[in-house]
């Protein structure tokens, strides 16, 4: 950019960039001046929302006319795209001048005075800043603080220009807005804020000001705001003996936990600054450690304080020297890149196995974070070598370099004799300086995991772990994972594997490692989550049951993942799967599974899809190569109705370059529910020939024919997913297609069919989806002697199943009833899933006991009723999709008004229904018995 002009400003230099905006000094050649241009960063200049809070900031600004708000001149277009012009500043942030220690109560008086004069004026303009800490705090010459990036700005109702959006709903969903560490209460509980928030705020950079360090503090995000809401810091007299006493209940007033006992508006924080500030000046303030009243005795005591104050100085001054010329450990928040391992034995045994077990060691620690495998491919392909390269010292520090990493960490085994020595270095990724080191000998091969697990504990320590922690998270190599090298060779391809090709591909690898060692229990939750992906449910509990019998041979790290897996898994149970993934984020506050866990299926499961984007939000920005975690949150913004924001969450894997078989089946999805039958047919095209997709493509493709009538052609392609399920050797997967094509045989009218198709499912898996949905299209076909006994297995064989208790069991004993004709016993049944009914925990068979009701108030006459659930299903085409209930709630609907004699509207449904339908098949039941109930209406 730099030398190019944008209208009449020529850029002279970069200054900077941030996560909103990157900003250069320019040159306004109209006026002469030197300005500030701010610039989006390039990835985000395509995103609207983005754009909307970039616009935002500059109105937010603009509109504020302040000495201590950073000045707006104007909003200018390059390249289509916005740029704010703003006053340049010279000088320092707060943060960095906070950096060099406690500021002088002079100066911080006067600070305060002018940041809350200018919050001031911004809240009687209805702006809430959002963001107020020391690094949107700028100290220019002159002794003047100016108040940066609105960015993150909220208008209060009441400020809004007509037609203008909140900004509240600008901020990404399920993300908190602000900084952590400057956070109120509120904004920490996710509450409704106001100007007081701001307040808080200020308070909490106040306090920072005075001490140094700031008043709360927690080892993770966390116990950060649990003390936030918790914990009471001392005042800042006590901790710096130089402050008036009289600042402490200024600042305590200010980080009072109810919003209501805190200042009420900035004027009158600044009044009383004003006020302590005159106080100082005419010597009125009290100082903490005050002159003694009593003159006794007043040369002994000067010459005391007078000695202790140079011991105090000197004590500092040996801390400083000592502190600012030790190896720099690495912090909490820092990242490492794992090499591959220097193999100079010549056993390939060594190759890729070493690496895996010192990354299972490591990542044992609740405080170092290891840059996962596929953001190193990603990174790999970036940087010009194949995926797969080997990641030698040099190429390890590339990739830490250009992904932001802190370390990189590298390993080395040699022979001697017939003894090995393996060594282990990390050093910092930018200036090359080791930070910490560590080498052991093991006597024997069989002894390599056993001092490789040795040495990574004091390589731990020595990287700033607390020894507590690494006590406490120190599970031998060997019994984390393997004794056997062989057996960790296997598991280490199958984790490569992965990645690149699949979890199907992986699956060769785990099941020999277990075949090596049958007590690999880590080996054994890895196949269940495979066979889990590809959708082999009998087979992942199967391998999930036994890591969860061997659970205590694994790190806590993997007792976490099993425990979870197990109850997703094999019980079912959504609430005690909730309860270890919330324990495993306070243990392990920086792994992205357990959001994983939570945002992908356990709050979908419950229909919490707010708390499902919140907790994939957080998954990508843990690790933002996590592909599903876009699909996570594509599908759970669907099951909301915000469509854009769906397709922005697939734009953002297409812009990371990820693949996953969940992202075109997302894609395809979105363009069904807006009409868009090209880019239909372009995700349907581009699927041919990809494994893990072609076959739910071609699924996909049956249920939006069946969706639009076209049966024939629905059961082609259901045939051709289930054949390509089958050629995969994916059962289970092949047997649901066929409940696909049995449920929707079902519910047109054909129940020959549906009988068919369901006993051709149940001849192929009996997994609990598969029986659920089979038993659901026998009884909706009039089998109920075959649902019944279906019903009965179910129960019996998942007790503590959330979905099974409370959603399969009473829709199915519901249509049961019904076929008895009990319809008020089917009512009763019906209440189970209420608190469930909206969930999309499971490929399909969404909304099922809203349809079951409707049909059921129908044949009660309660036809207002039946109109509200048939509405429900047409108000949630995020969550029905594609779902046959989709099209059949507007007959639904038609009927319950002709019965309530509601004509028009009756008319009006029953021509939704018929237009769906307008080139259906003639032949199917259902469609000949709408178009006579139509023809019947007056």
């Amino acid at each position: 950019m730099i030398g190019q002009t944008v209208s009449h400003y020529r850029i002279i230099a970069k200054l900077g960039s941030g996560g909103m905006g990157v900003v250069y000094e320019a040159e306004d050649t109209r006026l002469g001046r030197r300005v500030a241009l701010k610039f989006l960063p390039e990835k985000l200049a395509q995103d609207p929302r983005t754009l909307q809070r970039f616009e935002r900031e500059a109105r937010a600004a603009s509109s504020l006319n302040h000495p201590s708000i950073c000045t707006i001149y104007e909003v200018e277009e390059h390249d289509h795209q916005p740029v704010i012009v703003m006053e340049l500043l010279e000088g320092q942030s707060l943060k960095d001048r906070i950096q060099r220690g406690a500021i002088a109560v002079d100066d911080l008086l006067e600070f305060g005075i002018q940041i809350s004069d200018a919050l001031h004026a911004a809240h009687a303009k209805g702006i809430i800043h959002r963001d107020i800490k020391p690094a949107n705090l700028f100290l220019v010459d002159g002794g003047r603080v100016k108040i940066l990036d609105f960015g993150l700005a909220k208008v209060m109702p009441g400020h809004l220009p007509e037609g203008a959006e909140d900004g509240e709903s600008l901020t990404m969903d399920g993300v908190i807005p602000g900084t952590t560490a400057y956070m109120s209460p509120e904004q920490v509980r996710g509450e409704e804020i106001d100007a007081r928030s701001d307040l808080f705020s200020l308070g909490v950079v106040l306090h920072e000001m005075a001490t140094g360090n700031r008043p709360f503090t927690g080892e993770n995000r966390v116990l950060l705001m649990n003390a936030i809401l918790n914990a009471k810091p001392p005042g800042p007299s006590r901790v710096n003996q130089a402050l008036p006493a009289s600042l402490d209940p200024i600042i305590a007033r200010l980080l009072e936990k109810d919003r209501a006992k805190r200042y009420q508006h900035a004027a009158d924080l600044c009044s009383d600054l004003k006020r302590l500030k005159h106080q100082k000046e005419s010597g009125q303030a009290t100082v903490a450690i005050a002159v003694p009243a009593a003159r006794r005795k007043r040369h002994l005591a000067g010459w005391k304080l007078a000695l202790s104050a140079g011991i105090v100085v000197i004590t500092i001054a040996a801390a400083t020297f000592f502190y600012s010329h030790r190896t720099k450990e690495l912090s909490e928040k820092d990242t490492i890149v794992l090499a591959d391992f220097t193999n100079k034995t010549g056993d390939p045994v060594f190759d890729g196995t070493l690496r895996q077990g010192l990354a299972v060691q490591l990542e044992q620690s609740p405080f170092l974070s290891l840059v996962p495998d596929q953001r190193i491919q990603q990174t790999l392909s970036l940087m010009g070598q194949p995926p797969d390269a080997k990641l030698t010292p040099e190429i390890a520090r590339e990739l830490c370099q250009r992904m932001g990493g802190f370390a990189a960490l590298d390993g080395s085994i040699a022979s001697l004799g017939s003894q090995y020595v393996l060594g282990l270095k990390a050093a910092n990724c930018r200036t090359g300086e080791t930070l910490a080191e560590e080498q052991v000998q093991a006597a024997r091969k069989e002894d390599v995991l056993k001092s490789l697990s040795g040495a990574s504990a004091k390589l731990r320590e020595k990287l700033g772990e607390s020894l507590s922690t690494v006590q406490k998270f120190d599970t031998p190599l060997e019994q984390a994972t393997t004794a056997s090298l062989e057996a960790l060779r296997a598991y280490t391809a199958g984790i490569h594997v992965n990645s690149p090709r699949g979890s199907a591909a992986a699956v060769p690898f785990f099941k020999h490692a277990i075949e090596i060692d049958p007590k690999f229990a880590v080996a054994y939750a890895a196949l269940g989550r495979m066979y889990g992906d590809i959708g082999e449910n009998a087979l992942s509990a199967e391998s999930t049951t036994r890591a969860y019998e061997l659970r205590d041979r694994t790190s806590e790290n993997e007792k976490f993942f099993i425990s979870a897996s197990y109850d997703l898994q094999v019980t079912g149970n959504l609430e005690k799967a909730r309860q270890t993934c919330e324990l495993w984020v306070q243990a392990y506050p920086r792994v992205m599974a357990p959001h994983g866990f939570l945002a992908g299926i356990i709050y979908p499961a419950l229909a919490e899809y707010e708390k499902s984007v919140e907790e994939a939000n957080i998954a990508v920005r843990t690790e933002p190569d996590f592909a599903i975690g876009y699909a996570v949150l594509a599908s759970s913004y669907m099951a909301l109705g915000r469509i854009d924001e769906a397709e922005n969450a697939l734009r953002r894997a297409s812009e990371y370059k990820l693949q996953n078989p969940f992202i075109p089946i997302e894609r395809y999805s979105i363009a069904f529910l807006k009409g868009d039958k090209a880019g239909m047919e372009r995700e349907a095209t581009q699927a041919k020939g990809e494994g893990g997709v072609e076959d739910w493509m071609f699924n996909s493709q049956g249920l939006v024919l069946a969706y639009f009538g076209h049966l024939k052609e629905a059961r082609k392609m259901s045939q051709r997913a289930a054949d390509l399920a089958r050629q995969a050797n994916q059962r289970e997967t092949a047997a649901l297609y066929e409940t696909d094509a049995a449920l929707r045989e079902a519910f047109f009218g054909n129940a020959l069919p549906a009988r068919q198709r369901a006993m051709a499912a149940l001849a192929i898996s009996t997994s609990r989806d598969v029986e659920y949905a089979a038993a659901y299209a026998l009884a909706l076909s009039g089998d109920s002697s075959r649902s019944r006994s279906l019903v009965d297995n179910l129960s019996k064989r998942y007790p503590e199943d959330t979905w099974v208790i409370f959603t399969y069991l009473p829709t199915l004993r519901a249509q049961l009833a019904l076929n008895r004709n009990e319809r008020s016993k089917a009512l009763e049944l019906l209440e189970a899933p209420i608190p469930y009914e909206l969930a999309a925990g499971t490929r399909s068979r969404r909304l099922y006991p809203v349809y079951v009701r409707g049909q059921a108030y129908l044949t009660t006459g309660r036809y207002a009723d039946a109109i509200l659930e048939f509405r429900k299903i047409l108000d949630h085409r995020g969550i029905v999709v594609t779902e046959p209930i989709g099209a059949l709630a507007y007959l639904g609907l038609s009927r319950a008004y002709a019965l309530q004699s509601d004509i028009a509207k009756a008319k009006a449904a029953y021509r939704d229904f018929l237009t769906l339908w307008k080139d259906a098949d003639p032949d199917i039941p259902i469609l000949k018995q709408a178009k006579a109930e139509y023809a019947k209406l007056p």
